[in-house]
């Protein structure tokens, strides 16, 4: 402070401790005197705010106000001739120019009002701090949630048409189950990859991976230069790569050995890119008898996803498709680049006559989500097995470890809590179990746990497979 002297019962080294704290919490101090109407401003608050130390016209509280943002300025008068007239103390937030550097800051201004004996002001002896990071922290933050749930609006959209297309082309519901949730996994390792590289693209080879390698990691080949797309791009090549992997296992160069689907990239003048897929050594090929929804979401909803257009030729020695895609789809290479997902096993699935039979087997259920839970018993209840649970919380999951169990379906994360103290009970206790989790570890199981991982959005016969399998071998 300009003017300061130690008050009573107050050392030269209580003035210094209180000196080094307002310099470490990064304040500035000041005093309004009403009787001389002056504001007297510290070197630390001179600082903060851009002006000369030591005493300046405080004009009945008005004498700074010219350096208040002209939006907020109003507010503060307001704010202040109601603390004045009615409290003791005040505590307001608003923007500032600097007249050093003409830059706006967000401050915090507080302090307490001391009263003469006639109950009016007599001084004000505040502290002013630049609470400009937090401020922008929170318009980020704000902006974050704001696309946050623009993009899930955008998601749960998307998923709906793809549940509504599906069915408008499938004759059974086991066949729409299959083909709804290949779409599904298609979006979320789309996703996924987004989201490791904050939403700002996905990478070609990446997309091309995950749809691949776990398909058949030893007929598939993968160049092209490193290429990001935006997250609409990268939704739309996702499915894409999806529907022709799965024609291609179903009645192309996928389904017998000796096939192979050779995938390449490049850019185009324009600033768009080319992908072209080369099946070759499968099945003598002809055009589908049938448009079914694959077939009309790679010509017609992956061209325009795309800005650009789609070519399938079905060639007698395999099928050929061209995506070209226009400069709008490619994205600059992001600050945070993830790394290439690892290849993954095939998941587990039912056998083609029938899921797998869990009969007579005791199966605890640890799953957060309710939804969730409730078709994870009913499906291991339909595949023979006796639920245990389900749990959906961590207590309650710990609590169900005293009963007989003969294998778990655990998810990774419980409302923010790990799932790990449930996972190392059932390890020392020598009881298999499963993952069934939301997360996008590349290395393995959560945690490093010796245990099969089945990723969501997952089919609940996937599930009931990974746990027979685990019973078979325990």
């Amino acid at each position: 402070m300009t003017r300061r002297t130690v008050g009573p019962g107050q050392t030269e080294g209580q003035e210094r401790r209180l000196e080094l704290a307002l310099q470490a919490a990064g304040l500035g101090e000041f005093e309004w005197d009403f009787a001389r109407d002056v504001f007297v401003v510290s070197p630390r608050m001179a600082a903060i705010i851009g002006i000369e130390p030591g005493e300046t016209p405080a004009e009945g509280g008005r004498g700074l106000d010219r350096l208040v943002h002209p939006d907020d300025r109003e507010r503060l008068a307001r704010t202040r001739e109601a603390d004045l007239a009615e409290r003791d103390a005040f505590d307001s937030e608003f923007r500032h120019i600097r007249p050093d550097d003409g830059r706006v800051i967000w401050v915090r201004v507080a302090g307490i009002i001391v009263r003469g004996p006639d109950g009016e002001p007599a001084s004000i002896t505040g502290i002013v701090e630049d609470v400009t990071g937090r401020r922008l922290e929170e318009e980020r933050r704000q902006q974050l949630m704001a696309e946050l749930d623009h993009r899930v609006k955008n998601v749960l959209a998307t998923v709906q048409a793809l549940a509504v297309q599906t069915a408008k082309r499938t004759t059974s519901l086991p066949a729409f189950l299959q083909n709804f949730a290949g779409r599904l996994k298609a979006l979320a390792s789309a996703n996924e990859l987004l989201t490791a590289a904050r939403w700002r693209g996905a990478a070609v080879d990446h997309l091309a991976a995950a749809e691949l390698s776990a398909l058949a990691p030893g007929q598939t080949s993968l160049e092209g230069p490193e290429l990001f797309l935006t997250p609409r791009a990268a939704n739309a090549l996702s499915l894409a790569l999806h529907e022709l992997a799965v024609n291609a296992v179903k009645y192309g160069a996928l389904s017998v050995e000796s096939g192979h689907v050779d995938v390449r990239w490049g850019l185009l003048p324009d600033g768009g890119f080319e992908l072209t897929w080369t099946e070759t050594g499968g099945p003598r090929v002809s055009p589908p008898g049938r448009k079914g929804f694959g077939t009309t979401l790679l010509q017609q909803v992956t061209g325009r996803e795309l800005n650009g257009a789609v070519e399938i030729d079905y060639q007698p020695g395999g099928v050929r498709a061209r995506l070209r895609a226009g400069a709008q789809a490619v994205a600059p290479r992001p600050e945070t680049v993830p790394e290439a997902p690892a290849p993954r096993p095939p998941e587990t699935v039912a056998a083609a006559n029938g899921a797998a039979s869990l009969k007579g087997s005791r199966v605890l259920i640890v799953e957060d989500a309710v939804l969730l839970a409730l078709e994870l018993e009913t499906g291991l209840s339909e595949a023979g097995a006796e639920v245990v649970g389900p749990a959906y919380e961590l207590e309650e999951a710990m609590a169900l470890l005293d009963r007989p169990i003969d294998a778990a379906v655990l998810d990774a994360n419980l409302n923010g809590r790990s799932v790990t103290p449930v996972a190392e009970a059932l390890s020392k206790r020598k009881v298999p179990f499963v993952f069934a989790t939301g997360y996008g570890e590349a290395g393995g199981a959560p945690g490093g746990f010796d245990a099969p991982v089945i990723r969501k959005p997952y089919d609940i016969t996937q599930v009931a497979a990974a746990v027979a399998g685990l019973l078979a071998t325990s």
